[in-house]
């Protein structure tokens, strides 16, 4: 029996489509939350992102929806937003990445919530926030990327500008997400009240694009493509072995002149070409034909096993088949399972009041009937709302 989770008792009416909001809501779910997501007709798109699928949801739902209950009803109607409103009235938090404005047009904007539902955290997901020259206009992962400097930084010269393989910008807005609204509630506490906050995609591709901002504050030069080389570490780099690539990363001096002792090469460290991080990186080229000829006579996981039990940052540069089956990984019980689903545990472990997995993702709408009647439906109601189309059965409209 899994213990009650940190946000127990919490409840979060999901509004979120895609990423960023549903990896939000999932945060919150894994540690308690009761998260009740409410899809449109047609179902949160992303449900359609595959192959890979189970059944007929693709593996991009599947991965950030767990422990989440469906219900599928339109909000463009006025019954749909008449659910919504008795949702909400035992909700603590609505979270929503609609464009700004739509809820306003429904009737139902910030103002209509503040005064119906004055305890209610309400949390908008957005591309670019409501105002300024970009205000109201959709965000994508791979546009942002572009549009605050992530590209253009990310590469070497041979490859010219690449997007991170990882939709950072989405899932970091979805944390910024679930940080803002733990924030909201612990204020709530000390004044009863509720507030709005949003998170775009925009300021968090600004936010998170450490160090070159605080670079480009302090020297006036846009970052150049290093590829997977630090900016403002050396060594900080892949290196091929006799086996396989390695990742090198040294944070300081001492740091250096104890990797230099480690692989046999004292005299790095006392090099003046190599003393200092500034000459390193001044003498960046030199070092890294250094580091390779003694990294080419070793193999990659012995070598990285022995510098990391000396305490030196290195690690093999694994495939995503070589992370999820690792033993660390599954010693730590980073991979959780139940019936057909297997997923990545939440990474907050918490003493006593640990996450879990309860339910597995859902089906479309599949929970409508569970949840209405938690909220004093009755079947007859709940059947006259599915005829209206108002609530959604078990059937997406295409």
């Amino acid at each position: 029996m899994s213990s009650p989770g940190a946000m127990t008792g919490l409840r979060v009416i999901d509004l979120t489509r895609v990423l960023g909001g549903p990896y939000c809501t999932q945060i919150l779910a894994d540690h308690g939350a009761d998260v009740i997501k409410v899809e449109p007709p047609a179902g949160d798109e992303v449900r359609d992102w595959g192959p890979p699928f189970h059944e007929e949801d693709a593996a991009y739902f599947v991965g950030i929806n767990r422990n989440k209950r469906s219900i599928g009803f339109d909000l463009a109607s006025e019954d749909g937003r008449a659910v919504l409103m008795k949702l909400l009235e035992t909700a603590d938090v609505l979270i929503e990445n609609f464009k700004p404005g739509t809820l306003d047009k429904w009737g139902i904007g910030n103002d209509v919530l503040r005064a119906k539902f004055p305890r209610l955290v309400h949390c908008r997901i957005s591309g670019f926030g409501a105002d300024g020259p970009r205000g109201g206009n959709p965000g994508y992962d791979a546009i942002i990327q572009a549009m605050t400097g992530m590209i253009a930084a990310t590469g070497s010269p041979e490859s010219g500008p690449m997007r991170i393989g990882v939709p950072l910008v989405d899932i970091t807005t979805g944390l910024y997400a679930a940080i803002g609204i733990l924030m909201a509630l612990s204020e709530r506490q000390r004044s009863g009240l509720g507030q709005f906050l949003e998170t775009t995609l925009y300021e968090t591709g600004l936010a998170i694009m450490h160090p070159h901002t605080a670079n480009y504050f302090m020297h006036g030069k846009p970052p150049s493509l290093t590829g997977n080389e630090h900016p403002n570490l050396v060594p900080y780099a892949i290196f091929p072995t006799k086996t396989d690539n390695i990742f090198i990363g040294v944070g300081n001096d001492g740091t250096f002149r104890k990797l230099a002792r480690e692989i046999g090469k004292p005299e790095l460290g006392t090099d003046p070409r190599f003393a200092r991080n500034k000459d390193r990186i001044a003498n960046r080229e030199a070092l890294r034909a250094e580091l390779a000829a003694v990294f080419s006579q070793h193999e990659a996981e012995p070598l990285c096993n022995r510098l990391l039990a000396a305490g030196l940052p290195a690690g093999p540069v694994q495939k995503i088949d070589q992370a999820l089956t690792n033993p660390h990984t599954l010693h730590r019980g980073d991979i959780i399972e139940k019936d057909w689903y297997k997923g990545v545990a939440s990474p907050i472990r918490l003493e006593r009041t640990k996450p879990s997995l309860r339910r597995t993702p859902p089906k479309f709408s599949q929970h409508t009937s569970e949840v209405l009647g938690e909220f004093g439906y009755s079947k007859s109601e709940i059947e006259a709302l599915v005829a209206k189309g108002a609530v959604c059965g078990s059937e997406r409209k295409r």
